[in-house]
């Protein structure tokens, strides 16, 4: 019987090949858009995904996932800056809406998959039976590392056609299917916060003005103010407005007492953190010490470190070597090889 997948298209080059990719391997085909944003601001979007589905003569739905969206993944980001951190939105996303609300509706639906734009890799270890993403071929579009939150039962119904692909070959397939979407710019930074200005949005989305505080040196001295705590993040030199002689960064946060700590650069390495919440992938769980590469933010290389298990499902992550910002509520992804051993959330710099 023919295998069914639910195309996640976001009305963007990648997920409209992935769609062309999904349908040539002999899957029948439903196109679907996540409609995630208020009033109207992802219409366009919606309307270049429904031409592509349209090219492929695919059926095609609108998924009203604006109140999900908003509970699930921008109220987590307000309330994770509030409590200090610095949260990774997409990986939230990708746990609860792309694999998670669109996954269920893939199902009821009666489809066996969900296709997405993803550069990754999904593969299942034959002995153990367990399922685990790799690396995308194209390591600089290579996304495993906002996947890592995927559970093995949202892994064995999820699939990704660029994972074999580069950048430069997706936009061909494109161009060749006459798609609209060829020659879109990729999107960039967090798709609810366009411009980049966190304490606006927060300001917007809460209603609450965030007071202003003090910026105090590594001695506890005050050298300046700020607009409030909650629009800082670790390892931030623009826009804090202070002269100093020399280059200053975030180094700390107090939220109790709203205060913002600077200091030099060096300031900002450290060798160890811990995180919880992990998903594991090549293991079932880590019960010894294990030698990976980690790597604690997007655009990181990974580097040599050696995991511990801890208490309550903790981990302690030990860097070979000083890292630089490592951040309380970004994510962790440990790799062997090209394959992910698990990643969790970062709670604690030790």
């Amino acid at each position: 019987m023919q295998k069914k997948a639910l195309i996640a298209m976001s009305g963007g080059v990648d997920s409209s090949v992935a769609a062309y990719l999904a349908m040539h391997d002999g899957l029948s085909c439903i196109g679907a858009t996540m409609q995630l944003h208020p009033s109207n601001d992802g219409e366009s979007q919606i309307n270049d995904a429904r031409s592509v589905a349209q090219r492929l003569d695919i059926p095609f739905y609108t998924l009203d996932l604006r109140e999900e969206f908003r509970c699930e993944v921008m109220d987590h980001f307000v309330q994770s800056y509030e409590d200090g951190l610095t949260p990774n939105p997409c990986v939230i996303c990708n746990q609860k809406l792309k694999f998670g609300h669109l996954l269920d509706a893939a199902i009821e639906l009666g489809c066996d998959y969900v296709v997405t734009g993803h550069y990754a890799r999904i593969a299942q270890d034959p002995e153990t039976g367990r399922y685990y993403l790799r690396k995308a071929l194209d390591e600089a579009k290579d996304q495993s590392y906002f996947l890592y939150g995927l559970t093995q039962s949202q892994l064995s119904h999820v699939q990704f056609p660029l994972g074999g692909l580069t950048k430069t070959e997706a936009r061909q397939i494109a161009e060749a299917q006459g798609f609209l979407t060829a020659k879109k710019k990729d999107s960039q930074d967090i798709c609810f916060i366009p411009d980049g200005d966190y304490l606006s949005f927060m300001i917007r989305h809460t209603g609450k003005q965030y007071p202003a505080g003090d910026f105090l040196d590594r001695a506890g001295n005050i050298v300046g103010k700020h607009n409030g705590a909650v629009g800082y993040t670790l390892g931030q030199r623009k826009g804090l407005g202070l002269s100093m002689g020399e280059p200053v960064y975030v180094c700390g946060k107090d939220m109790q007492n709203n205060t913002v700590t600077v200091g030099p650069d060096d300031a900002l390495f450290s060798n160890a953190l811990r995180a919880t919440h992990w998903f594991w992938h090549t293991i079932p769980e880590l019960t010894a010490p294990l030698r990976v590469c980690a790597k604690a933010r997007s655009r990181m290389t990974e580097q040599p470190a050696t995991v511990y298990p801890g208490e309550n499902g903790s981990v302690r992550v030990e860097f070979d070597e000083p890292q630089r910002a490592l951040t309380p509520g970004q994510a962790v992804v440990l790799y062997d090889g090209d394959a992910v051993v698990g990643g969790g959330t970062i709670t604690e710099i030790l």
